[in-house]
């Protein structure tokens, strides 16, 4: 990872989407920073997998290790969703909660998760809900340690299931417009309320209820970037010194800005009708907007705040 493969790759033109979790990393910390964790001459593989006859990836589709960040060290957890659609299956969730356990020890000066994950792997499901579980206590645990948690969202496989709960509890989230986070994805609604209810095929409906502009808008992400490794850099950055306290204070306010969520936009038929509530004078037009048109749209919008300030 910190050889001069990864040393030449261009943050300012590598696209975070098109990009492979390790070239993620690798464009994202300080150059020749990242060391792994359990790197690929230490084999760690899915059990399972071989007995529904389905291949094996070495790391599992994730990439953990320890990094710096314009200096100040970090540890780095990147999913592979080209492996599994990055799903969590027993050896994948064990090595981010080792991460996220071992930042109590290495205080680090944030922990970054780069999703790109469809939830838990069915092959593993007991396994993986079990990860999703202890993920979610482990982040809560480094938070009231005082040690941000920054979730950076922008691949192919979106922030989907136990990925879109895990995300939830992170200090702050960063994402791009291929960026979409959702607990259920479009497919699992179709299947279960179907076509009528959710046409997972209609990708302007997907990426109006579920996609990074959508998210951003709501308060559902607190940084919104351009598709390049660079943007989602100096968005954790900006993240890094603008988490919030992990206190009763913040926890109650944040209730209360949920619950106002509901009481605004419970009854909005779509998308154009939250964003319109939200003072977006022309909302038709969020899908087609640029990044600094959009950007200034959300400046204009009040609420467009993850947690409690």
């Amino acid at each position: 990872m910190a050889g001069d493969r990864a040393a030449s790759i261009d943050p300012d033109a590598l696209s975070w989407y098109e990009a492979t979790a390790r070239q993620r990393v690798a464009a994202l910390a300080d150059p020749g920073s990242f060391q792994e964790f359990l790197p690929p001459t230490e084999r760690r593989m899915s059990p399972h997998l071989p007995l529904f006859d389905l291949p094996r990836a070495f790391d599992d589709g994730i990439v953990v290790g320890r990094a710096t960040l314009d200096g100040g060290p970090v540890l780095i957890a990147a999913q592979e969703g080209r492996f599994m659609g990055g799903a969590f299956g027993e050896i994948h969730g064990g090595k981010l909660v080792g991460l996220l356990r071992a930042a109590l020890d290495l205080k680090p000066k944030a922990v970054l998760i780069l999703f790109d994950t469809g939830g838990v792997r069915l092959q593993e499901a007991n396994a993986g809900e079990t990860a999703i579980a202890e993920t979610m206590r482990a982040i809560v645990e480094v938070r009231a340690a005082g040690i941000p948690v920054i979730g950076l969202i922008g691949g192919r496989a979106g922030c989907y299931g136990g990925g879109g709960l895990i995300a939830g509890t992170c200090s702050r989230l960063a994402v791009s417009e291929s960026g979409r986070i959702s607990v259920s994805g479009p497919e699992v609604i179709e299947t279960n309320k179907g076509a009528e209810e959710f046409d997972s095929r209609d990708r302007a409906l997907v990426w109006r209820t579920m996609g990074g502009k959508h998210r951003r808008l709501t308060g559902g992400a607190d940084a919104f970037c351009a598709d390049t490794v660079f943007a989602f850099r100096r968005a954790a950055l900006g993240l890094i010194g603008r988490a919030p306290a992990f206190d009763l204070a913040t926890l109650e306010a944040e209730q209360a800005r949920l619950e106002d969520r509901i009481a605004r936009f419970g009854d909005c038929r779509d998308a154009t009708d939250v964003w319109r509530r939200l003072g977006v004078n022309d909302p038709e037009t969020v899908p087609a907007m640029d990044t600094d048109a959009f950007e200034a749209t959300v400046a204009r919008v009040r609420e467009a705040d993850h947690d409690a300030r």
